[in-house]
């Protein structure tokens, strides 16, 4: 027997209304404390409980804590549970208890997403970014995995997203590799499971069902494929005659320059003869040779 003041033992209360011998239950009547408790209100003192469990956790409840602190069978509250839950939805509630990471919790309904999406987001814009959302796909279907197995997959390196996906709280360490190095193993977290909806791991989509068709992938192929270029135009091709460089005739002048135009040239000038156009330029005239003897003088002076 409970003291006065004490909360009642709700599994002896329930065993003890479930074997009592009568034909209706819900007038079982058992002394708990000093007040007598009928089966139903065990039952509704043990789904409130579970109500109140839940709505004080911080993390999606387990069955099995949930029997430990109700001194139940982790079956029965499984079954307390998914009463609950069906409860909620025909009473067509904003909210609902769901599965979740392995455990319970209320969370509200989808159909009631824009409303609580205003009320949220209002004034906040910290979204992961896409390549923050790339690494965490591969995180999520290739884990446990390193993070220069990351960076392979990718082709840029990820310290520091992968960094902020661990301090979001999306991505945890979860062991070593065996291997060289013994690289620290990276895994999703149950945050990442609880924000997704998600029961475990397993529940995440196919990767089958994002790739494309084989008739897609030739598609695209056939899209992509460059043409080869066509043959080049035979009169844009460069003749014998321009590619080989002119020489200059015997009298040293260029080609298309005669040895008139050379001499009538003015002192100090060159002619320059630019496809049948001839250009005089100034030339600096080169001072004859002078003999040592000019420059020292006669060895006789010294």
């Amino acid at each position: 027997m409970n003291e006065p003041g004490e909360l009642p033992d709700l599994a002896d209360t329930a065993n003890t209304a479930n074997t009592a011998d009568t034909a209706n239950t819900a007038d079982i009547v058992v002394a708990v404390g000093t007040a007598p408790v009928s089966s139903s209100e065990v039952l509704t003192e043990t789904r409130r409980a579970i109500e109140a469990i839940l709505l004080v956790a911080s993390d999606p409840a387990p069955t099995q804590i949930l029997a430990q602190l109700l001194e139940l069978g982790v079956e029965q509250v499984e079954l307390l549970c998914h009463d609950l839950a069906n409860s909620y939805a025909a009473a067509n509630h904003g909210f609902q208890l769901v599965q979740v990471a392995g455990g319970w919790r209320y969370q509200t309904h989808p159909e009631l997403a824009p409303y609580v999406e205003r009320y949220a987001m209002d004034g906040m814009s910290a979204r992961l970014s896409n390549a923050a959302l790339e690494t965490l796909a591969i995180v999520a279907y290739k884990q446990p995995i390193s993070r220069a197995q990351v960076s392979a997959i990718r082709g840029v390196n990820v310290d520091a997203v992968l960094r902020t996906l661990v301090q979001r709280g999306y991505v945890e360490e979860t062991g070593r590799d065996t291997g060289a190095g013994q690289a620290v193993l990276f895994g999703t977290s149950p945050f990442f499971l609880e924000r997704l909806g998600l029961n475990s791991i397993s529940e995440l989509p196919a990767l089958g069902d994002f790739v494309p068709s084989a008739e897609v992938v030739e598609a695209l192929e056939q899209t992509l494929k460059v043409s080869p270029d066509p043959d080049p135009d035979p009169e844009m091709e460069p003749t014998s005659d321009d590619s080989t460089p002119p020489e200059n005739t015997a009298d040293g002048s260029a080609p298309g320059n005669t040895a008139d135009d050379v001499a009538d040239a003015p002192a100090g000038e060159a002619v320059i003869d630019l496809g049948g156009t001839s250009l005089a330029a100034d030339v600096e005239p080169v001072p004859e040779r002078q003999q040592p003897a000019a420059v020292f003088g006669d060895f006789d002076d010294f």
